[in-house]
């Protein structure tokens, strides 16, 4: 496609014109960004602190509020596939507000909640529209659409929203607790979540730059293909601004693939063990709730800048040696955590246990893409994510039991320990596919 396109002011020219003078894909990063942002409020790195006054009120136990998250996992396992398929088709730009309004309005409803099913309910609720967290595919995916040679850098501005959210909404949701309880905090977070995320992503999404008649990074011409063959990321035909897509079948034939769904399932689970019941175990053992709540920011703090890092990185190191360096810190800082004594230990665990999730979202955001190519990355990251979900969820519940029967986290804590190490060394011996049917696709 030829010719200029202007949207709210800002104008393109495909290949043939004169270079944008702000591409459009930079406004979906900052929508993402701020969704990410926004997401930091609606349930997800927040709940940790509704755990103890909610199980407090209501009497309930640690493993419901585990199988809670695990429902949410599981409910997104479900329609991930169909969500995926539908990003890839149609986009975000109805999806995104969709998601805001179903999490937001189920955040409501919490505040009403009785009994320990509905808060597993309203939680698998929110799963199903597929907004669980910074690696949700309605806000990764539209940014994978736009950036093929500026991939890394694209994901690493959209990870900056995560640690902004973070410092705002941690710290105000434990004031809006001691203030006035959290079923009012509930209502209010749900209003600002919804406020800010639907008229956004209706406004300004879009699926991909040729819908605007612009290509990928905002270049005016096609890039000049490079091998097929080799490594990824800084070696990989993405650093010469070309890239091979897969097809969802010859990519779920791959062995690449299958390695990467095993060491996300796996650390999935080892995280679960951990991030959800670090926040009341400190609460447990005497450490001021204020303080815990400027720690859990500090994580989502850290995770950004590692995010951003990674991102600027991957240019010049491939992506699965910067996830191995992820996976590694979250295993440090579990047992940081295991044996935190002291505000100091807290929250020296809380920021390097962020560097690792900040690790661990930026592979998943980046990997797929770059190994499979971005045309059906929603597809084939909606057929992996089900057993990711899946396997993940069962962490949180499973070592909600183990406190509720002997009052300690350590055990689950110390096997999510050991799958952290496995998943880091086994991510170092992934590396990209290479497959003759699809080198042949690619241009001469």
């Amino acid at each position: 496609m030829h010719g200029a396109v202007e949207v709210f002011g800002i104008s393109g020219r495909a290949e043939g014109g004169a270079q944008n003078r702000l591409y459009y894909g930079w406004v979906i990063v900052f929508v993402m960004a701020t969704a990410g942002a926004v997401s930091m409020a609606m349930g997800s790195l927040n709940f940790g602190l509704f755990i103890k006054p909610m199980g407090d009120s209501l009497m309930i136990g640690r493993a419901w509020f585990g199988w809670a998250q695990t429902a949410r996992q599981a409910s997104s396992a479900v329609t991930s596939p169909a969500v995926g398929m539908l990003i890839d088709r149609y986009g975000s730009r109805v999806m995104l507000p969709v998601a805001g309004l179903v999490t937001g309005l189920a955040m409501i409803a919490l505040a009403f909640m009785t009994d320990a099913w509905h808060l597993v309910a309203l939680y698998a609720l929110m799963g199903l529209v597929g907004m669980s967290g910074p690696g949700a595919l309605v806000t990764s995916v539209p940014v994978l659409k736009w950036f093929v040679r500026e991939r890394g850098r694209a994901i690493a501005y959209m990870g900056v929203g995560i640690p902004i959210g973070a410092i705002i909404f941690v710290p105000l949701t434990q004031i809006f607790i001691d203030l006035w309880g959290w079923e009012t905090t509930w209502i209010v977070l749900a209003l600002i979540g919804m406020g800010v995320i639907v008229p956004l992503a209706a406004i300004f999404v879009r699926r991909q730059p040729e819908d605007m008649g612009m290509l990928p990074d905002g270049d005016s011409t096609a890039p000049e293909p490079a091998s097929s063959e080799g490594e990824s990321s800084a070696s990989s035909p993405i650093a010469a601004g070309y890239e091979i897509s897969w097809s969802v079948r010859d990519a779920t034939r791959s062995l690449t693939f299958w390695n990467l769904v095993i060491v996300f399932s796996m650390v999935s689970l080892a995280v679960g063990t951990v991030a959800v019941h670090r926040i009341p175990d400190f609460a447990d053992r005497g450490f001021n709730t204020s303080l815990i709540s400027y720690a859990t920011a500090v994580d989502a703090v850290f995770a950004g800048a590692a995010t951003f890092v990674f991102g600027r990185l991957v240019r010049r190191v491939p992506a699965r040696a910067l996830g191995a360096v992820g996976f590694a810190l979250l295993a440090i800082a579990s047992v940081m955590t295991i044996y935190a004594v002291n505000d100091f230990i807290m929250f020296t665990s809380m920021s390097v246990f962020g560097c690792g999730i900040g690790g661990m979202m930026f592979l998943q955001n980046f990997i797929w893409a770059d190994y499979f190519g971005r045309e059906n990355v929603g597809s084939i990251r909606g057929i992996a994510m089900p057993i990711n979900l899946v396997v993940g969820g069962i962490g949180a519940p499973l070592a909600g039991y183990v406190h509720d029967y002997n009052g300690s986290y350590d055990v689950m804590w110390w096997i999510g320990v050991a799958l952290m190490a496995c998943s880091a060394v086994m991510l170092l011996f992934t590396n990209a596919p290479t497959s003759k049917a699809v080198a042949e696709t690619a241009p001469p």
